[in-house]
């Protein structure tokens, strides 16, 4: 009876694992997305950096935590009948997503750092009087 309990908490949790995006994740990614189209300063391509890097933070741990569960289906299979085949399957499948995921994260992170350290050179310069900036209509 134990065992079944084991198994029924164990698939339960793998099942809320695999769930579909929330509302909540659509929302926030449809933001992030506005966001990062909509970033034009340093800070806003340095949130971006950090929120990205989060992301690829949750994803690479998300992965560890699926690796684990794939080596105990794997060491344990005959626990889970005709079930681990499938369990281990899925496993890795999401172990890939995640992986793949986080690398997509880290990139996207990457890029928003270039483009901060740009726009920083760019406001420096403009600082500096390397640069000038452009009049405005009606200022002489």
């Amino acid at each position: 009876m134990k065992t079944r309990a084991f198994l029924s908490t164990l698939l339960l949790g793998f099942t809320t694992a695999c769930a579909q995006m929330s509302s909540q994740e659509i929302v926030q990614n449809e933001n992030i997305r506005q966001a990062a189209q909509n970033a034009r300063t340093y800070s806003d391509h340095n949130a971006l950096t950090s929120y990205f890097e989060n992301a690829a933070r949750e994803m690479q741990t998300k992965a560890e935590e699926q690796k684990k569960l794939l080596e105990h289906y794997e060491e344990k299979g005959y626990l889970y009948g005709r079930q681990a085949q499938d369990l281990k399957s899925h496993t890795a499948a999401l172990v890939r997503k995640y992986e793949e995921t986080a690398e997509e994260n880290i990139k996207e992170a990457a890029a928003h750092r270039l483009m901060a350290l740009e726009q920083a050179q760019a406001n420096l310069a403009v600082h500096n009087g390397a640069i000038k900036e452009p009049r405005r209509e009606g200022s002489r």
